[in-house]
This record gives structure tokens, sequence and C-alpha cells, in this order.
């Protein structure tokens, strides 16, 4: 039997390694694989975490306040908190040198994905006009993963965007606040067609009905500190799954650094550092994954074309999901009791309709519950007794909408290697598409008009237009399509430089819509793993 090797346990590759295994094959995982920190008090809501534990300073805050935002980080409104912090560590020695990309790397047991926010966006036939196949041939790949995770979901008006498969469970209970905005949207419809905006529950990877081994979701409101019972999905717990797998190997605390291929393009090993003591290894193998994500694997390859011979290796077409975050105040709320058992996350979504339907908008509707309220209460043009006041008041009736945009390859946004550099250190080169003015401010024009229809405030001056690279959301640097040469994929996500690699995460995307990725990542994924082995 062929030894496949699969890189990295993110979204992609816990879902390609769990297909693989379901059809009776053998995997091997490799990856650095941080732990996360075991859970506290499982049944304890956020509240009761502050008043019971007997450090919730160091909780909430760490030892050294690493998940507070401290003045002048401005416009974030979310830290990673210090029980999170694990996803964003990397080993000594990796890093990058970025002009107009600030990236994001993880090395986390479950990857990126283990600090998302649970959006699951289904990509249709115009998501998907580039791409060398359509919504007919993703659709069942989507059940499957919603089966194995859990995805809420209904039909409403946000179905024309985000086409209805199977495996949905029903939504969770919303909180008062997103309750009444939904609400509104149903009374105000005329006004938001208006617009080209639908309003809509959300898709989201969290549970409303118990699975084996994960409890529906409580209520807690701990989800930014990561869910007790795992309602909220990670790929972790794919992770977990696999490990009681027969046939299935892990081998953690290595990072990658390239393969070896012969001078046919057959790769033949992969060569890993084990995080540990530093010791070199060589892992044999017949078919390659990488599904490190889209910088992971860039950087895989790279180097592994580097040592092939190739001077100065560098991929084109790198994508990001702009994000433009808006806060907003619904005053109906204002003065209220915030609720800390709900579910933390966004609840609701927005659409704008696009004249060009690649050109669409999409939005999440975050209402915030029980979410550390600093980073808005020192944004808050007033002192700080005042501030703090003014928030408190408020923080029922406030939210952040976070405004999302598609991107295009382009030849000038590349990812190469730092020359003469020890370890192989990325180069990532980007620039915003020159005609982003012309359509970002009038969306954002049209998506406020859509929140006052909907009974809310936007107070100006508080709009905040992250830079490229915060969404996480990478792709495009090894594009499928149906013909090609050098640098290109097939369909079925094979590398067309190497004749037994194939690549199972973002970086073979051609195009990026304005939705979140990793629901489509992870349905590509099993797509691929499916048709190919």
């Amino acid at each position: 039997m062929d030894r496949v090797v699969v890189v990295g346990s993110g979204a992609s590759g816990v879902h390609f390694a769990q297909t693989l295994l379901a059809r009776g094959r053998e995997v091997t995982l490799v990856d650095v694989g941080r732990p996360g920190l075991p859970q506290v008090l499982p049944e304890a809501s956020l509240n009761g975490l502050k008043e019971t534990l007997p450090d919730p300073v160091g909780y909430f805050l760490g030892d050294r306040f690493q998940g507070v935002l401290l003045p002048g980080k401005k416009g974030e409104y979310y830290g990673i908190p210090p029980s999170k912090g694990h996803a964003l560590e990397g080993p000594d020695g990796y890093g990058f040198d970025a002009d107009g990309f600030a990236p994001l790397f993880s090395l986390a047991q479950g990857g990126l994905a283990e600090v998302w926010t649970g959006g699951c966006y289904p990509f249709d036939d115009e998501d998907l006009r580039a791409w060398p196949l359509g919504w007919r041939e993703m659709a069942p790949h989507y059940a499957e993963v919603a089966r194995r995770i859990g995805v809420t979901g209904t039909e409403d008006a946000l179905s024309a965007y985000l086409p209805l498969h199977e495996g949905l469970q029903a939504p969770l209970r919303l909180d008062a606040h997103a309750a009444r905005l939904l609400a509104r949207a149903d009374t105000h419809g005329g006004r938001l067609a208006a617009l080209g905006c639908r309003v809509g529950r959300a898709r989201i990877a969290v549970l409303s009905e118990d699975r084996p081994g994960r409890k529906a979701c409580t209520y807690l409101g701990r989800c930014l500190w990561g869910c007790p019972h795992d309602a909220l999905y990670t790929p972790a717990v794919t992770l977990r799954e696999c490990l009681g797998r027969p046939g299935f190997r892990y081998l953690e605390g290595r990072e990658v650094l390239h393969f070896t291929a012969s001078s046919g393009g057959r790769i033949h090993s992969l060569h890993a550092r084990r995080a540990a003591d530093g010791v070199l290894e060589e892992v044999p193998l017949d078919r390659l994954v990488l599904a490190a994500g889209t910088l992971g694997s860039a950087r895989i390859l790279l180097e592994s074309l580097r040592r092939a011979g190739q001077q100065a290796p560098v991929l084109s077409g790198l994508m990001d999901n702009r994000q433009v975050l808006l806060p907003f105040l619904h005053w109906r709320m204002v003065g209220r009791v915030f609720e800390d058992e709900s579910y933390q996350y966004h609840q609701l979504a927005l659409a704008l309709d696009a004249e060009d339907p690649a050109d669409r908008v999409f939005g999440l509707v975050t209402t915030l519950k029980t979410c550390l309220t600093h980073p808005i209460a020192q944004s808050v043009p007033l002192h700080l007794r005042a501030a703090l006041d003014v928030t408190r008041a408020a923080h029922a009736g406030l939210g952040i909408l976070n405004v999302n945009f598609r991107d295009t390859r382009r030849p000038g946004n590349t990812v190469g290697l730092v020359p003469g550099s020890a370890r192989p250190r990325l180069a990532i080169r980007y620039a915003p598409a020159p005609e982003e003015r012309t359509w970002l401010q009038p969306a954002l024009r049209r998506v406020r008009g859509a929140l006052r229809a909907l009974g809310c405030l936007v107070p100006p001056g508080f709009a905040y237009v992250r830079p490229m690279g915060a969404s996480a959301h990478y792709a495009g640097l090894v594009p499928m399509a149906r013909e090609g040469g050098a640098g290109t994929a097939t369909p079925e996500g094979r590398s067309r430089d190497f004749a037994n690699l194939w690549l199972a995460d973002g970086i073979t995307f051609p195009f990026l819509p304005a939705k979140n990725l990793t629901f489509t990542l992870m349905a590509n994924a099993v797509r691929i793993a499916s048709a190919e082995f």
C-alpha cells in the first residue's frame, strides 16, 4: 500500500486524512502540533469563571497581560486570549519579511482555525466561476463536512447567496440583540432590498444537537477562550478522531523543511526537524500532500525548489480578503443588561449584491456580549471613567460588523525566499488592487445604510480597515486549472511540477470571494482525497 504523508493538522490536513482513513488507507500526518491548554471548570459560564477561578486575571488577561489590547492597537476589537496563545506561536527561526502584508502563522494542533469564529459559508457557482469546477461538484463535500463537524443554518434571505446543502443542524438560540436585528430585517426588508442587501442567519460550525464526545452549545459565552465541550468545532477535534483510527500515524513536534525529488520529478522523502532537539529526520513516502496552509505549504515548496537547483524561486498570485471592522450601536438596547449566557460570536450575516456577482460583499454581524470590552472603551473619545460608564451603559446594544471583500490573483503579489537566510524565511510582497478605492467606500456607505435600516447608529470615525493578512484567508499561489504548466495544479489538486504531490489547502484557489474560506478548505480537501486516492 502506498505510503501517504500529509503535512499539517489544520482544517485541510485533518479532513484529508480522515477521508483516507474512512476508505481504509494508512496515513502519516507530520506536524509541529503545539497543543492547547486544558479547559478549566467546563460547566462555568464566563461570568462564573470570573467569580470562581483562583486567578481570573491571569486566565483572562495573561500573566504578562498578553491578552490585553493596549492603547495604540487602533481598530482591533478582539485580542488572542492566553488560552489560545499557542495557535500563533512558531519555532525559533520561522520568520518572514513582508511588504504590504501582515501575515499570521500557526503551528498549533488544528492550525489557524483554532482561533476562527466558526463561519461556514459555501461558495456558489458565481464564487467558483474562475475555478475548474462548480457548485454541483462541491455540494456533496460541503454536506459531508457539515455532517462531520456540525453546522447550523436554515433557509432564509441569504440562501440565494449561501446555497443550501445537506447535513445542516437547526440554528442556535439567538441572543436578544441579534433577535431584534433579525426581526427588524424582516419588517424593513424593502429598505434593505433597495440597498441590494440581504440579512439572515449565519452558518456556523457549532452543535445545536449533541454528538458522540461533543455536547451541543450550552451558551456559556466562552467561545473566544475555547469551548469546554467542543460544541464550537476546531480541527483539533478531527485530529483526535483520527488518532483513534487504525492506520493513522501522527509525527508531531516536527517542523517540515523541504522534500527531495528525483530528476524525473517524483518525490521520495520529506525532511523535517524535531522541535524538541533540532535533530533532522527523513520520512520516506510514495505520495505527499501539502496542507500546511497557503504560506506554510509555499515555504516547503519554495525551499524544495531551491534545493533542487532553481534559482530564487517565486510564487505569484497571493490573495487575502480585505476586511473592515465597523462598530455599531442599537440604541433600543442601550441600558439593558447584556446576555452572558449566549453564543459569543456572530449569529447573523449580511450580503450586498453587485452588478458583477463576483464583486458581492459579505459581512458577519457580531452582537457584543461576553468579549472583553476594554478595546472599545479606550477608543471612546472621553476620559477613562466616562468612557467606562458609556461602554457599560451601551454594552447590550454594541456590535461589530466584519465586512469582507473579494480578492483576485495578481502577478505582483508574490511569495519567495529571503536570500541568504540560514533557515528558509519567506519574502512576501502584496499590493491591493488599484481599483480598491473605487468600490470599498461605496460598499461601506451601503453597509452603513443597511445598519441604519436595522435601527442602528454607526458612529463616525470608528471604522477600521484591517491590514492585508489580518484575515488569514490566504490563497492562490499554485492555482487549479483544467490546463496549465509549471506552477499550477490540476482540478484534483495534483501539482504539475511533481507527479506525486497534491496541494490540499488554499494555495490552489484561483479566486477568493468575500467569504470565510475555512469551510471550503475542508470540503475541497475531502473532494481531492475522494477523487485521487
